[in-house]
């Protein structure tokens, strides 16, 4: 297989993993407006932010353009659709989404996101400590701008579950197994499983950071 070919599918795996992540933090924003009783405007707004603010954030930084959702503008279109469908059906079914069911799809977002903020900033050359901290930005901010315009506290800073400290060393992983020349679709998703699966065993086990004391 030529390199223009792999290089092709690792295009392609990449765009995958993005849209998946996208998705994933989507559904957790519809569930944070439906559960805040938001009209469908307001649902579409919190998915958008929820899906596409951690990636512009890194963007921004990288000083990378177009911008996702610019580039990918059928994605949001999806999104909008998606919201309002979802708004639909649980108004119907009278579905009170609770803060745990929101976690599911947050913690495989986080992992998704993690992995492409962390390879996007590798392949600009940016030091490792810089990339680290590109993927947590990305898969860490677009669940805090869901929950403050959802009149929230950040969870990943209030719930003192871990949360941003596993995608940090999901992050580290990813580095390491490049550092020892594994396929790029291994590092990639060695970084999703770790942080994606770390977090759903942290919310499981209800695993807690030291917190302050009264």
């Amino acid at each position: 297989m030529n390199s223009a070919v792999i290089d092709h599918y690792g295009q392609f795996l990449r765009h995958g993993i993005e849209f998946a992540a996208t998705l994933a933090f989507a559904t957790s924003g519809v569930l944070a407006g439906a559960r805040k009783h938001l009209d469908p405007v307001g649902v579409c707004v919190v998915a958008f932010l929820a899906a596409f603010g951690g990636g512009t954030l890194r963007d921004l930084l990288l000083d990378r353009r177009p911008f996702y959702w610019v580039e990918s503008v059928n994605v949001v279109w999806l999104i909008f659709a998606i919201s309002v469908g979802a708004v639909l059906f649980m108004r119907a079914r009278h579905f009170e989404p609770t803060r745990r069911l929101i976690q599911i799809p947050d913690a495989l977002g986080l992992g998704l996101f993690v992995a492409v903020g962390v390879d996007a900033a590798q392949a600009v050359g940016m030091p490792p400590l810089v990339a680290v901290l590109m993927g947590v930005i990305t898969g860490v901010f677009g669940g805090v701008l869901r929950d403050i315009v959802c009149n929230e506290i950040p969870q990943a800073f209030s719930d003192h579950q871990p949360y941003a400290i596993l995608g940090f060393l999901g992050g580290w992983l990813y580095l390491l197994l490049e550092h020892l020349h594994a396929p790029d679709w291994l590092s990639l998703f060695a970084c999703i499983a770790f942080t994606a699966g770390a977090r759903f065993l942290a919310i499981w086990r209800n695993w807690r950071l030291p917190g302050w004391r009264s």
